[in-house]
């Protein structure tokens, strides 16, 4: 960390000033005030104050600590803050193919989110220079948060994080608390980075270019900053990580003996799964459920080529599949702030990020057929005996015709499950744009001694996404390329089902049948904000401690955003993952006071007393209104130790696509307590087997389906969704000796804070879970009801509609610890510390659900998602710095968690290094960086229940040690 003057700050007020912009995640940040060291704005509350006294919990990231990370996202970097809970990531590939998640958030893939406390990234407000910023979207649905992603990362100076709620001043959403990420306002010349880093495997290249230029004229008051960036980060393949080469962690084949089931291997083999009836079997000598041996090309198959289907017949999906996502991104950014007067500023804002994204999945898995599970026109398929591949001569029958209606022929086959190797893997390719623009009108104006400040902003921003899904399937031409020869008549070509493939190899499905069947799925998205605040905020009056500071404002906001499937997909014909259109918006005027009283100050014990309150009325358009108050006290009892606690409540409104979204499915990895397979309860208790009767499954107990299946979560948005309303606890206190100034510290500080969330009528759907266990053990006719079986017994799909569910209490602490040594050798020691504790995160259905709360501290995937709740974090960073020379180690650990099923998941230790060198004689603007992250080689800890590629990418690093060499330029 450089040396720091900080204007007419000195002495313990500097040291203080330090410690108020305390530590980001990996090392002590710089804080330096505006050139009139006067009272600034501080994120967590919008009257102008010292930031020596801030009376809520802020930490801060500069570009100092973005570029010790060596990372290349501002998401990335927050993500390891120990208060952070993760969130959406580039290391995330599974958004793209596991459908839509059951919270109506939408899918977005190739984003970056910011999760604070575990309440997941909806819950976090991010803001742009104090002002709100477009939500993200991938061609998905329509998510409820930023993507980060497409915010310029040179564009950013700082970002504050506000570890509080704080609806009263900032609206909805600041629930676990506010990011504002602070843009460069001015600048002198050229700055420049390049970057290029890769891991050690030889995989995962990211290249990151920036370059910016600042001008500023004071004898016209004018200044300006502009510049633009180019970022690409290559893949990391599954296929390339011993972790993530099977379904399941280090396993070396689909009938590993460690792993049961199959490893978790797939039943949709590219040889194909032929489950028929024993009448059909018969007509050539089969069993019921069988698969082929090798493919069979140029003759239909015969019962010499089939075998019982069992383990060794899966297939191995996982090496498929991304560890990371190829991403590129490039934009720019305008920044311009003009003097109209000694006392009236224009600014202006402008930026503009594109980002290409891909994720990738395994050929697409097909099933037809009455057992599939689709909920679509596959499962009424029925393979006509003149289909000249059927090697059976009679007709295999759905049991309904394809409009629904009972068929003439009675079900005779179950399913016939085959992966579609000849169409190729499945590609989702992501094309986002985003456009930003603000304009402020600030000044300000003296009544009497006191002195006024105003600002009129206007924001608009713009996300629009396109996605390319390469792989997919007409499910109506397949019908009718399966159906009777009679009826494929013009482009239509008879579709082999039967004869199998071989991966690398060929298969029986031709480039005329693929050409008939197949297509490239156009979905696209929207999302647009147009915002405008007015703020006015100044003293009011004198009292003998100081001013009574207040501030008020109103706020008009509207949101809208769209998103449309492929007319395919609309129509409900596609293989993959169904999904349906969705649109709407809403707007909502909002005003807001807030008053700062000084009690008292200067005076034993009472080196300085405040209190300070908020209040905040909205009016939505979509619910109505809502009034959410804050209240804080600060404490000094000597000039060292500063003394904070507060209370707020805060608000989420339901966002565009909880209340608007269409019927979407996403497969979720669920147990049925209904089977007879191993694991279930249909034979073993009679009041489970009654239900599950009653419910559709088949009496005989023929349903016996094995454990661990993908189950559709069918969900939606709802209109009649309630605001989540929470209630925020903050105490804390921060310790700078001024004592210790001097021979023994530059700076030194200890601060400590303590957070209660209790979150109320959380958005969210029922889990499938519970809906199953409900409906089997008690017999619930509302679980039951959203329970659709076909006729075997096979679960259809679990309807999801979102409602207000849950009750989230959670409780924590966080320390952050920062020292700097005086000089030592021309340059300085420091060692600074930021830890998280988690004390409690409970989560508490309806009573009308019977169902019991979940303990999620401590545990792994405990809301059926990939995250983690370790009960504590710590991120701790020992760095000597010098003009000209510089080298850091940073040292991250996470706590052991659990899984569901017992599974430990040991405790994490990484270790970062940094070195740099600046040479003398270029004025030490010239810097040559180089780093390695996680040099210790550890590896994640191994997540068997996890939907990636067997860890939690949310948490932990990927495998294998990133080490990268940047220049730059204008330091």
């Amino acid at each position: 960390m450089r040396n720091i003057k900080f204007g007419k700050y000195s002495g313990a007020a500097a040291l203080a000033l330090a410690v108020a912009a305390l530590a980001g995640p990996v090392e002590a940040q710089d804080a330096t005030p505006p050139a009139d060291a006067g009272d600034i704005v501080v994120t967590g509350s919008r009257i102008r104050r010292n930031p020596l006294d801030q009376d809520k919990p802020v930490i801060t990231v500069d570009q100092s600590a973005i570029g010790k990370t060596g990372l290349s996202s501002i998401a990335d970097v927050l993500q390891r803050l120990p208060s952070a809970g993760g969130g959406l990531n580039t290391k995330v590939n599974n958004a793209g193919n596991i459908g839509g998640p059951p919270d109506g958030t939408g899918v977005s893939s190739g984003a970056a989110e910011i999760d604070l406390r575990y309440l997941g990234a909806k819950r976090t407000l991010v803001l742009v220079d104090g002002m709100r910023y477009v939500n993200g979207s991938s061609a998905g649905g329509i998510p409820a948060s930023v993507d980060l992603n497409t915010i310029p990362t040179n564009m950013i100076e700082r970002v504050e994080v506000l570890q509080s709620g704080a609806s009263p001043l900032y609206g909805s959403d600041a629930v676990a608390g506010v990011v504002n990420i602070i843009t460069k306002q001015s600048q002198k010349g050229l700055q420049a980075n390049a970057q290029f880093g890769t891991y050690r495997q030889g995989d995962g290249h990211t290249q990151n270019y920036e370059l910016s230029y600042g001008i500023q004229k004071p004898e016209t008051g004018t200044s300006a900053v502009f510049g633009g960036f180019y970022t690409k980060q290559e893949p990391v393949k599954t296929s390339n990580r011993a972790i993530s080469q099977y379904p399941a962690p280090y396993a070396t084949s689909c009938t590993d003996p460690a792993f049961p089931d199959g490893v978790g291997c797939s039943g949709t083999p590219p040889l194909g799964r032929y489950r028929v009836s024993a009448a059909v079997g018969n007509l050539i000598g089969i069993g019921t459920d069988v698969t082929l041996k090798a493919p069979v090309a140029g003759r239909n198959p015969t019962a010499a080529d089939f075998t019982a289907f069992n383990n060794a017949g899966r297939f191995n999906f996982a090496p498929f599949n991304y560890l990371l996502t190829p991403s590129e991104r490039y934009g720019g950014f305008f920044n311009f702030k003009q003097e109209l007067s000694d006392a009236v500023h224009f600014r202006t804002r402008i930026a503009y990020n594109k980002r290409n994204s891909t994720t990738q999945a395994a050929f697409l898995p097909l099933a037809i057929g009455p057992g599939a599970g689709n909920g679509n026109l596959l499962d009424r398929i029925s393979i006509d005996a003149t289909n000249p591949y059927n090697p059976f001569g009679v007709t295999l029958s759905s049991g309904v015709n394809l409009d629904g209606t009972p068929s003439a022929l009675p079900a005779n086959y179950t399913g016939i499950n085959r992966r579609f190797v000849e169409g190729g893997q499945r590609t989702f390719s992501q094309d986002v744009n985003t456009f930003t623009a603000s304009a402020t009108l600030d000044g300000s104006f003296h009544v009497g001694e006191h002195k006024w400040y105003w600002d009129i902003n206007g924001v608009y921003g713009l996300n629009d996404a396109h996605q390319v899904f390469t792989g997919n399937l007409n499910a109506a031409k397949l019908a009718q390329a399966l159906g009777p020869v009679a009826n494929c008549t013009g482009d239509c070509v008879p579709f082999n089902i039967f004869g199998g493939a071989a991966v690398g190899g060929t298969g029986t499905i031709t480039p005329a049948m693929l050409k008939y069947v197949t297509f490239d799925e156009r979905d696209k998205s929207m999302q647009r904000l147009a915002d405008f605040t007015a703020n006015l905020s100044g003293d009011l009056f004198d009292l003998p401690a100081g001013p009574v500071g207040v501030a008020i404002g109103y706020e008009h906001r509207d949101q809208k955003a769209s998103y449309d499937p492929d007319p395919v997909i609309v129509a409900g014909l596609g293989a993959d993952v169904p999904t349906s259109p969705s649109r709407g918006g809403f707007n909502t005027d909002e005003i807001y006071g807030e008053i700062r009283v000084p009690i008292l100050a200067n005076m034993p014990f009472f080196h300085r007393l405040e209190f300070d309150g908020a209040v905040r009325h909205s009016d939505y358009s979509t619910f109505g209104g809502n009034t959410t108050f804050t209240a804080s006290g600060l404490w000094k009892p000597v000039a060292d130790l500063l003394l904070r606690g507060g209370y707020a409540e805060s608000l989420r409104a339901p966002s565009i696509g909880e209340l608007y979204a269409g019927r979407s499915r996403s497969d979720a990895t669920i147990n049925d307590p209904c089977t007879s397979a191993s694991g279930g309860s249909f034979q073993s208790n009679a009041t489970v087997r009654a239900n599950c009767i009653a419910n559709g499954v088949p009496a005989d107990g023929s349903y016996a389906e094995s454990q661990g299946g993908q189950i559709g979560i069918f969900s939606q948005g709802s209109t009649a969704l309630k605001p989540e309303t929470s209630t925020t606890w903050t105490a804390g206190g921060v310790y700078s000796p001024s004592w210790a100034r001097g021979s023994l510290a530059s700076t030194l500080s200890l601060e400590v804070n303590y957070y209660s969330i209790e979150l109320k009528n959380a958005i969210d759907s029922v889990p499938g879970t519970l809906t199953l266990n409900r409906c089997a053990f008690f017999g619930d006719p509302v679980s039951c009801a959203n329970i659709t079986r076909n006729s075997l017994g096979d679960v259809s799909g679990i309807n999801g509609t979102l409602q207000n569910l849950n009750s989230i209490h959670t409780e924590g602490l966080d320390a952050t610890f920062l020292y700097r040594s005086p000089a030592v050798y021309g340059g300085t020691i420091g060692l600074s510390a930021n830890a998280a504790y988690l004390i409690k995160y409970d989560v508490s259905p309806p009573a009308d659900l019977k169902a019991p709360t979940l303990v999620c501290k401590g545990t792994e995937r405990c809301l059926a998602t990939d995250q983690a709740f370790p009960e504590f974090k710590l991120n701790t960073t020992l760095d000597w710095s010098s003009a000209a020379f510089g080298a850091s180690f940073t040292a991250r650990y996470i706590s052991a968690v659990y899984e569901n099923d017992g599974h430990r998941m040991g405790a994490t230790f990484y270790g970062d290094v940094q070195v740099y060198y600046s040479p003398e004689w270029l004025d030490h603007k010239m810097r040559l960086t180089a780093g390695v992250n996680n040099v210790f080689n550890k590896a994640p800890p191994a997540c068997n229940t996890c939907d990636s590629a067997n860890f939690d990418p949310t948490t932990y690093d990927l495998p294998g040690q990133f080490g990268y060499l940047r220049l730059s330029y204008g330091l």
